[in-house]
Formats: C-alpha cells, structure tokens, sequence
C-alpha cells in the first residue's frame, strides 16, 4: 500500500538547505520515492497557524519509506539537517486502492 512522508519545513540555513534538499532528494529517488509537493504555495482555509514550507514524498509502502529514512543514502542528508532546517516529519499510509 502507498506511503506518503510529509514534512513541514522552516529553513535555518539557506546554504545548509539546498545541500540538504541535494542530498534529501537523490536519496528519495533511490529508495523508490517521488516528489508530489515540493514547497509550493500553501494556503490556509480553516484552522491555523499558516503552514511553513510542506514536502510531501510518496513512496510505494511505507516499509520503503522506513527503510529510505534509515538508510545510508540518507543519513548524510540527515547530517546537514540540524543546520540546515527545522522540520515536523510525518509518515502515513495511503488508502488501499478500491475493487
């Protein structure tokens, strides 16, 4: 079943940031993942406080997403990640699909 990471980003260090997004996306594309929002524009309709920076990334189970976040891949990207940017980091599962 699909697996979506979702992520809610404030960048620390825009130097910092741009390694880390480098190093973040070569490993998601690695472990099966893919880009579905990359920080466009959000807009809040109901509820609060306005949302930072959102990342989702789709992978296909969540087994896959957890094996990409504790890969080796990754771990260099999550290096430069204290520096580069403060993060809300959240994995969820999809809908089965229907009959």
């Amino acid at each position: 079943m699909t697996a979506y990471v979702i992520s809610e980003v404030e960048a620390r260090d825009t130097v910092a940031f741009e390694r880390y997004r480098r190093l973040a996306a070569d490993s998601i594309v690695a472990h099966g993942g893919r880009y579905l929002v990359r920080g466009g524009a959000a807009e809040t309709v109901e509820g609060g406080p306005p949302p930072k920076t959102l990342i989702v990334v789709e992978f296909p189970s969540i087994a896959q997403a957890r094996e990409w976040y504790a890969s080796a891949d990754y771990a260099e990207a999550l290096k430069v990640r204290g520096a580069a940017l403060d993060r809300r980091l959240i994995f969820v599962e999809g809908v089965p699909p229907s009959d």
